[in-house]
C-alpha cells in the first residue's frame, strides 16, 4: 500500500514541479520574450487560475470515470500543455499553454489525494494525505531546483521538457501500480458546489486562500525577492529552492504524523504564527545567503504542514465527501496562487520586491483569524449537507 501511495506522490511530484519551476526561471523567460518580470509572472496566474476554476468542473465531468482513468487523462493533458509551452514561439501562446497544463493539474492532484484517502483506514488518513502532499513538496526540493538550473544555465525551454518527462513517468506508474478505485458519487456541478453553503467549509477554504496567497506573493517572485542573497545567480537560487523543498517535504510528513496525534487546530495555528514572524523578518534575513536559507527552511516546514492540516480539517468535517472537499481545497489553494501572481506583480509597482514579505506577513495574520473563525464554526455548528445527503460526523478538528 505504501508503494501505491508513493506512485500517487510521483504524479503530484510532476504537477508540483510544473507549478513551482516557473518561479525559478522568470528572468530567462522574460529575456526570451522581451517582457518584464511582473508580466512573465502571469504564466503562474494562467496555470493556477485555470486549475482553480476548472477543478470542480472536471470533477463533475469525470464523476462516472474510474479514478485511475481520471489520473491518466489528466496526466495526458498535463504533458501536452508542457510540450506546448516548451515549443511556444510567443508569450501569448506560452500563456495559453500554461492554462492547458493547469487543466491537467486540476484533474490530477485532488484525485490523487482522494484515492490515497480511500485506500487507508480513517486513522491513517493523515499519513496517506501527507505522502501525496509530499510529492508536491518534494518537487520543490528536487524537481523545481533541477528545472531552475536547467533553465538558467541551459535553455528555459528544456525545463518544460523535463516536466513533460516527469509526467510520462507518472503515467506509467499510475497504469501499472494504482488499483482501480470506484468512481466518485455522480453529482451535478451544482451539487458538487453545495458544500460551499456550509459555513464551516467556506471559512476553512477562506483560510487556505489567504495563507497561500500570502506565501506565494513571495514564492512566485522568489528570484527577485532573494536576488541579494543569490547575487542573481540561477544555481544559488536553485540551491535555496532545494532547501525550501527539503524543509517542505519534512514539514508535510511530520505534519501528517502530528495531526494524527494532536489534531489539525494546533498544527494550523502554530504554523501560522511562525509564518507571520518569518515573513516579517524576511526583508532583513533575506539579504545574505545563510539568512535566506534559514528563512526558507522555516517557511517550508510550517507552510506545508499547514496544507496537510487544512486537508485533514476538511475531511474531518465530512469524510464521505473527501473527493469533493479535496477538490474544492485544491481550487482554493490555486486561487490563492493565481491571485498572488497577479497581486505580486501589481504590488511591485509600489513596493520594492524585497518588501513583498511584509505584505505576506500582514495577510497571514488575516489567515490566522480566518482559521480560528473556521474552528469556532466547526465546534459550534453541525448543519446537514443536504444536497449530498451526507451528515457531517466529526467536529473535533
Amino acid at each position: 500500500m505504501k508503494f501505491t501511495l508513493f506512485v500517487l506522490a510521483l504524479a503530484t511530484f510532476a504537477v508540483g514541479t510544473d507549478a513551482y519551476v516557473v518561479a525559478g526561471i522568470l528572468p530567462p523567460i522574460a529575456q526570451s520574450f522581451s517582457a518584464s518580470i511582473p508580466a512573465v509572472g502571469q504564466l503562474v496566474t494562467a496555470y493556477s487560475l485555470t486549475y482553480a476554476v476548472l477543478s470542480p468542473v472536471m470533477a463533475t465531468l469525470t464523476a462516472h470515470w474510474p479514478r485511475r482513468s481520471v489520473l491518466f487523462v489528466g496526466l495526458a493533458v498535463f504533458i501536452v500543455g508542457n510540450i506546448l509551452t516548451a515549443m511556444a514561439p510567443t508569450f501569448e501562446l506560452a500563456l495559453g499553454s500554461r492554462a492547458v497544463a493547469g487543466l491537467g493539474g486540476a484533474m490530477i492532484t485532488p484525485t490523487a489525494g482522494a484515492v490515497a484517502a480511500a485506500l487507508v483506514p480513517p486513522d491513517r488518513r493523515g499519513f496517506a494525505l501527507a505522502i501525496v502532499i509530499a510529492g508536491l513538496s518534494a518537487a520543490t526540493a528536487l524537481g523545481a531546483p533541477i528545472g531552475t538550473v536547467i533553465g538558467n544555465i541551459g535553455d528555459w525551454h528544456l525545463s518544460l521538457w523535463f516536466v513533460a518527462a516527469l509526467g510520462i513517468l507518472a503515467t506509467i506508474g499510475i497504469l501499472v501500480f494504482v488499483p482501480i478505485v470506484p468512481p466518485a458519487p455522480a453529482l451535478r456541478l451544482k451539487d458538487r458546489l453545495a458544500p460551499l453553503s456550509d459555513v464551516r467549509i467556506v471559512t476553512t477554504l477562506a483560510t487556505s486562500v489567504l495563507v497561500i496567497f500570502s506565501a506565494f506573493l513571495v514564492y512566485n517572485y522568489v528570484s527577485v525577492v532573494f536576488d541579494r542573497a543569490t547575487d542573481s545567480d540561477g544555481t544559488r537560487l536553485a540551491f535555496l529552492l532545494s532547501i525550501w523543498g527539503v524543509a517542505a517535504t519534512v514539514g508535510s510528513l511530520a505534519g501528517g504524523r502530528l495531526i494524527d496525534r494532536f489534531g489539525s487546530r494546533l498544527i494550523i495555528n502554530l504554523a501560522i504564527v511562525v509564518l507571520v514572524l518569518d515573513f516579517a523578518l524576511m526583508p532583513w534575513s533575506g539579504t545574505k545567503f545563510g539568512g535566506a536559507a534559514l528563512a526558507l527552511t522555516v517557511w517550508g516546514l510550517c507552510g506545508w504542514s499547514f496544507v496537510v492540516a487544512q486537508q485533514h480539517r476538511l475531511i474531518s468535517i465530512a469524510p464521505a465527501l473527501s473527493p469533493i472537499l479535496l477538490g474544492l481545497n485544491a481550487s482554493a489553494l490555486h486561487l490563492g496562487i493565481s491571485v498572488a501572481g497577479a497581486g505580486g506583480g501589481l504590488a511591485m509597482h509600489w513596493l520594492p520586491a524585497h518588501e513583498l514579505p511584509l505584505l505576506s506577513a500582514t495577510l497571514t495574520v488575516v489567515g490566522g483569524l480566518s482559521a480560528e473563525l473556521a474552528y469556532w464554526c466547526i465546534f459550534s455548528f453541525q448543519p446537514q449537507l443536504v444536497a449530498c445527503n451526507i451528515a457531517p460526523d466529526d467536529r473535533s478538528q
